[in-house]
């Protein structure tokens, strides 16, 4: 199955299924837990790859893994999520104001509000992957719009904020904020956003600096062209 291709409603409920089911760890994330997750990685300052991130979604220390009924099973489960991720990234590269963030609805006192806590706690996640990259945000004129994810999202806020998420309304405009805020959430970084960082493979040995000069002329190398470099 190709990476390009969005999931259907029937493979949705099944990565659902099996998050929540009794093979996967306690701590495993649930779709909306994990789209929050899955678009702080997409639209964040850096590139992560998906070795870092995915181990992840099973528990927040990376070490937990699903007891997979076999390896076919396996690269099933996987692939759902790739494509749940690239989901995101073509949205957001295509049509970022037409991204919808994927929240939970519920009735309050015969009204139907969206609920966007375990989506924010997913992109705070995403967020501790890079901590200290998120700080030039934070700290620009559009800092403000990053406040419904800090309030929803973080693992702790202040006592004074506490009514502004603990009443349900209140809630579900943080939401519509949030939804609001992402495209430009996301513009914010497209000019910043750095690549991954790999590892330099050096083609050559290393020369030490009392071997023989690799160029041929005899000389150590610290006398040739090891000289040219230390200058």
């Amino acid at each position: 199955m190709q990476l390009d291709q969005p999931l259907t409603e029937k493979e949705f409920d099944e990565l659902d299924q099996f998050l929540l089911g009794d093979r996967s760890p306690e701590d495993s994330m649930t779709m909306d837990h994990l789209h929050g997750y899955l678009t702080a990685i997409a639209i964040g300052p850096e590139t992560i790859m998906p070795a870092e991130w995915l181990p992840r979604v099973w528990g927040p220390d990376g070490k937990q893994a699903p007891k997979f009924k076999n390896g076919k099973e396996e690269e099933r489960i996987v692939n759902l999520i790739m494509r749940f991720m690239n989901e995101v990234l073509v949205t957001f590269e295509v049509a970022p104001k037409e991204f919808e963030p994927l929240f939970v609805e519920h009735e309050h006192e015969g009204q139907t509000l969206i609920d966007a806590e375990a989506w924010c706690w997913g992109f705070w996640e995403g967020m501790e992957l890079r901590p200290g990259s998120w700080d030039e945000i934070w700290d620009s004129e559009i800092g403000e719009l990053m406040r419904p994810i800090y309030l929803l999202g973080a693992d702790e806020i202040e006592e004074s904020e506490l009514p502004e998420v603990e009443d349900p309304l209140k809630a579900h405009k943080l939401a519509l904020e949030l939804e609001a805020n992402l495209p430009t959430i996301h513009k914010f970084w497209v000019p910043r956003r750095k690549a991954a960082v790999g590892t330099v493979k050096r083609e050559d040995p290393k020369v030490g600096r009392n071997d023989d000069c690799p160029c041929g002329s005899g000389k150590k190398y610290k006398k040739c062209h090891g000289a040219d470099s230390a200058a």
